[in-house]
């Protein structure tokens, strides 16, 4: 208890000449100020619950599965959605509500519907393996459910639209006479491509990365039911954690590990954002 007290005395406190504004960004911090206290146990020893976590080489596993599972969903997206984004806000016209739509569409669908959808499809009797099979590409179901591959494809379909969004957003405010003068220029189009238009979607590519990114490592339902115990992440881990161990020190462990790994990710993303365009 003493330790309680002593870091509730240490948190920021609005001071005359403070903004309203700060303050309440301190009131809404609270919750992780008292998650952080959960995990630690006394002053002496103030990270022995994270060593004890972090030296069991089956956590180790699972916090490298998340972050690889959410850079390469991020990386995934990124790949697919510059293309659609570019068509939506250069070529699309008057098709372009209707496009917006039809790409913000899973995000109107609940996690849980999405989900079973895909276990339908990836499932061992589902429509891969029965393609598969009949163009006797294999020789037998093969097991797409449970596995890394299973959850990537179901938080890309789900965090996609995040991707495209903001990249429409900015790709369509690039002025066309930029392009057109470096074009008369004699700059090629992937001249035009890497020299402007990228730099220039800098910042809506910083926003979807950092939206795919923190909603793939935080992400529960998609990696619980395509995932399993068998593809688990730190999301499932905590909920293990949490409901069926009681273990609530360990989930507090887990819950402030995927907070740093967030705002590391997010330095990361805007460091090379800024790189690419120093304006971002």
């Amino acid at each position: 208890m003493s330790i309680v007290l002593f870091m509730i005395r240490r948190l920021p406190r609005s001071t005359q000449g403070r903004s309203s504004a700060a303050s309440g960004v301190y009131k809404w911090q609270a919750p992780l100020y008292f998650v952080f206290l959960d995990t630690i146990p006394d002053l002496e020893h103030p990270f022995s619950l994270y060593e004890a976590f972090l030296e069991k080489g089956f956590h180790q596993k699972i916090i490298i599965r998340t972050i690889r599972v959410a850079l390469i969903t991020t990386m995934i997206c990124v790949i697919l959605a510059y293309p659609c984004a570019f068509f939506i806000a250069r070529y699309a016209g008057r098709f372009k509500a209707v496009l917006i739509v039809i790409a913000v569409f899973p995000l109107l669908l609940s996690p849980v519907v999405r989900s079973f959808a895909w276990m339908a499809i990836l499932g061992k009797n589902g429509f891969v393996n029965d393609l598969l099979l009949f163009f006797r590409i294999i020789q037998e179901p093969v097991q797409m459910l449970y596995t890394e591959g299973a959850v990537i494809v179901g938080l890309t379909y789900l965090f996609l639209p995040l991707m495209i969004l903001p990249l429409v957003g900015v790709i369509e405010n690039i002025e066309e006479d930029l392009l057109d003068s470096a074009k008369s220029l004699g700059a090629k189009d992937i001249i035009v491509f890497f020299q402007i238009i990228l730099p220039l979607s800098a910042s809506g590519l910083l926003v979807g990365c950092i939206l795919v990114f923190t909603g793939s490592l935080t992400a529960y339902t998609t990696p619980r039911l395509l995932g399993g115990d068998q593809a688990m992440t730190l999301s499932t881990l905590i909920y293990q954690n949490a409901m069926t161990l009681f273990e609530w020190d360990a989930a507090s462990v887990i819950a402030i590990i995927m907070i740093t790994l967030t705002i590391l990710v997010m330095k990361i993303i805007g460091s090379l954002a800024t790189r690419m365009n120093p304006d971002v």
